[in-house]
């Protein structure tokens, strides 16, 4: 019998947010020099910008958490984050860090130097910032189907074979350090890799002697893809299509904030000894001992039993039905989205909703500003602003697409909240045609200039 889905979870603690006027929120991004980031939490209604922290812990978590082991070194819980780590991952060895750009930060100081090139799938904003701060390059093997957002194809996060033996044969063994791939891939979209390509990725770069790595801050969600859209897997557990996942590379790095259901946390997790000590050096230089390294004793609890609810099918079938949910919505009034909807997000192809704005004023970055005005909803840019300034040239990068994320937090919101947001949506994509000119840049730094950019509305 099929009856509607319900969230396998009953809600004990809210938290009140506050209504505010356009007017307000006109003044308020003005004031915040139209950076998103810049906005205080009060002035936001429904907040979109990410999914990394901003869920809700169970009672399990909190209930760990007062059990937490603060010793320096050594501690109970740095034990048993240790071995859940271990048990779900496979991986032999396993550093704490306090986030995920933390464990990039020292794992790549470990392996990373000047002039290394690190292939991947379209790699995150932090991953790449940490490669080229190194004066090394990230090059894109993502597949060519990840840049059409009208395509449908099922693991839009996978890596492009040929585009990685080309790599592999173009340049030294000994220049490249590592392959980067992301599960599920952000950039792209929030798009899955399927087993199958992450066993012959794994295969080609075993084959060239390279090791391959893992950014698994959504390895859950793209162990779901898996088993929805993998037959061989429609009957395997989440936590069984986890340890395949990860059977195939050498080690990966976490940012705990998603699918370690955590405020806070993340960590490094290999097979290679060698990598590991060298990890060790950087991980108490840049976080703390190396069996707490930047977390609390109670954190690594609270992140020991999210990893094991993130790797249940119960909480994955409501975690991503709710985005679905809203996707369908979306996609039903002919709103422009990354399809197939993702894990984590709906992300709006800028480059459709206002292809009115001349991409040299970040058309993507004016569009999440109009979302916020219209309905107090604050997402990201994932395009031209987020995507930096060449090192070498110093002109911008203007990516192929040009997208809005909106993340949804987990076990956080309802769909009445995604009913409110769709019905915002509806409003400003039936009113695009209104929007001529977007912004300029009045200042950026010279890494990561999306968190702090000012800007100007021309």
């Amino acid at each position: 019998m099929n009856f509607p889905y319900a969230e396998p979870f009953k809600i004990k603690t809210i938290e009140n947010v506050k209504r505010s006027t356009m007017e307000q929120r006109k003044q308020w991004i003005e004031e915040a020099h139209y950076n998103l980031f810049n906005l205080k939490s009060e002035q936001v209604f429904i907040d979109l910008l990410t999914d990394s922290g901003t869920g809700s812990m169970s009672d399990n978590q909190w209930a760990e958490i007062m059990k937490g082991d603060e010793a320096y070194a050594g501690s109970k819980s740095f034990e048993l984050l240790k071995s859940t780590v271990q048990r779900i991952t496979g991986f032999k060895y396993m550093i704490p860090t306090h986030q995920g750009r933390a464990a990039e930060n020292v794992l790549f100081s470990a392996l990373v130097k000047e002039g290394d090139i690190v292939p991947g799938n379209a790699h995150f904003d932090t991953t790449k910032a940490h490669i080229e701060f190194r004066k090394s390059k990230a090059i894109d093997c993502t597949i060519d189907e990840a840049a059409n957002t009208d395509v449908f194809h099922p693991f839009k996060g996978n890596i492009d074979l040929n585009k990685l033996e080309d790599v592999f044969k173009k340049y030294p063994k000994e220049k490249i350090p590592m392959v980067i791939m992301t599960i599920t891939c952000n950039t792209a979209g929030g798009q899955p890799v399927s087993m199958k390509n992450i066993r012959e990725t794994g295969a080609l770069c075993k084959k060239y002697g390279i090791p391959l790595y893992f950014d698994g801050a959504r390895f859950a969600e793209n162990a779901y893809f898996i088993h929805k859209r993998e037959d061989a897997y429609r009957h395997a557990k989440i936590k069984e299509i986890v340890k395949e996942m990860f059977s195939y590379g050498d080690g990966m790095t976490m940012s705990a904030k998603k699918d370690g259901l955590v405020n806070m946390g993340g960590f490094i997790a290999t097979n290679s000894e060698d990598a590991y000590n060298k990890a060790t050096v950087f991980a108490i230089l840049f976080e703390g001992f190396i069996t707490y390294g930047g977390m609390s004793g109670r954190d690594m609890g609270a992140l020991a039993v999210g990893l094991d609810e993130a790797t249940e099918l119960d909480y994955l079938e409501s975690r991503v039905q709710q985005v679905h949910y809203l996707g369908r919505k979306l996609m039903a009034e002919n709103v422009p989205v990354q399809q197939p909807i993702g894990g984590h997000a709906i992300y709006l192809d800028a480059n459709k909703f206002v292809p009115t704005i001349p991409k040299e004023q970040f058309r993507a970055q004016s569009l999440a500003i109009e979302l916020y005005i219209i309905g107090g909803i604050r997402g990201v840019e994932i395009g031209t602003i987020l995507a930096d300034r060449d090192p070498e040239t110093g002109k911008n990068r203007y990516p192929d697409l040009e997208l809005v994320r909106l993340a949804i937090p987990r076990r956080t919101y309802s769909d009445n909240h995604m009913n409110y947001v769709a019905a915002v949506l509806e409003h400003v994509y039936n009113t695009r045609h209104e929007a001529r000119t977007g912004y300029e840049i009045i200042y950026e730094p010279p890494i990561l200039r999306h968190f702090t950019v000012k800007l100007r509305k021309i």
